[in-house]
């Protein structure tokens, strides 16, 4: 049996409460012998009164709990960090996890900043740790194979900050790097505008209710509405697991940081609406 471990900034949230079920789903029907065994958070509870303690958690799904990140990253085969609402945790948990050499996968939002995902990356270099990060959504089966000359995305989420993450990593899976600048628009909606400098352009539409939705003009001028429904959660934990066992990663890490500049440079143009924020 291959050990996986969590990392996370308080366990009992949304995704380490359903990934375990969902990897299991997984490997029943692949039959990768994977098992999420060990878990280590940085606090005991969810700051703002979450309903159950590491140890609950733990017991709950039948996992042990490590006292510190490095007991969890001696026993653990592969690790997986979460702490997905605080990327400012990041860099911190990847300069213990990443000495180890172990294969790794960072939930979103990557870093903070693109500052900081540099750093992150200089370590995996340092430490010659293979390890990938991405949001779900460039894992839905909606977008597999298409090519597109301009995007228009639409999604929502508790704030621009957290959730832009999503709709910018469908961007740049569909129009690649290379973007120039941004602006945000602020009304009922937020649009934020991304443009390339060669013909390539993306607008996302953000608002907290909005669904997940792509709309495409490929290079033809033919142009497609696709609703994100799929199960592109359970793809992502597919391809997390592919990369444990082959250490063969699905996209190449420059796509990772265009989505924090394209991201860094969208909560910048929310803070000053109408201006273009360049990207570099």
């Amino acid at each position: 049996m291959k050990t996986i471990g969590f990392v996370d900034y308080y366990i009992d949230e949304w995704h380490a409460n359903n990934y375990p079920a969902w990897l299991k789903e997984i490997c029943e029907k692949s039959n990768p012998e994977f098992k999420v065994a060990y878990a280590w958070a940085e606090v005991d509870r969810h700051p703002e009164g979450g309903q159950r303690t590491t140890a609950e958690w733990c017991g709950d799904f039948g996992v042990e709990q490590c006292r510190t990140l490095e007991e969890l990253c001696e026993k653990s085969d592969y690790i997986l960090v979460l702490a997905p609402s605080n990327p400012e945790k990041h860099l911190g948990y990847a300069e213990t996890v990443l000495k180890y050499g172990k294969r790794t996968y960072i939930d979103k939002t990557f870093a903070p900043d693109f500052a900081t995902a540099e750093k992150i990356f200089a370590l995996a270099k340092k430490y010659n740790t293979p390890f990938f990060s991405s949001s779900a959504l460039r894992y839905a089966d909606e977008l597999k194979g298409v090519s597109a000359q301009s995007v228009m995305t639409t999604g929502g989420g508790r704030s621009l900050e957290e959730y832009i993450i999503h709709q910018t990593e469908m961007v740049v899976k569909l129009l690649g790097t290379g973007a120039k600048r941004a602006q945000v628009e602020v009304g009922a909606e937020k649009i934020c505008r991304v443009e390339y400098g060669d013909g390539r352009s993306a607008v996302m539409i953000y608002d907290e209710g909005l669904p997940f939705n792509v709309y495409v003009k490929k290079e033809n001028g033919e142009t497609a509405f696709l609703p994100i429904v799929s199960q592109y959660f359970k793809n992502l934990l597919s391809d997390i697991l592919h990369f444990y066992e082959t250490g063969e990663k699905s996209f190449c890490g420059g796509e990772t940081l265009e989505v924090m500049k394209v991201r860094e440079a969208v909560i910048k143009g929310e803070k000053n609406p109408g201006v273009w924020v360049e990207i570099r």
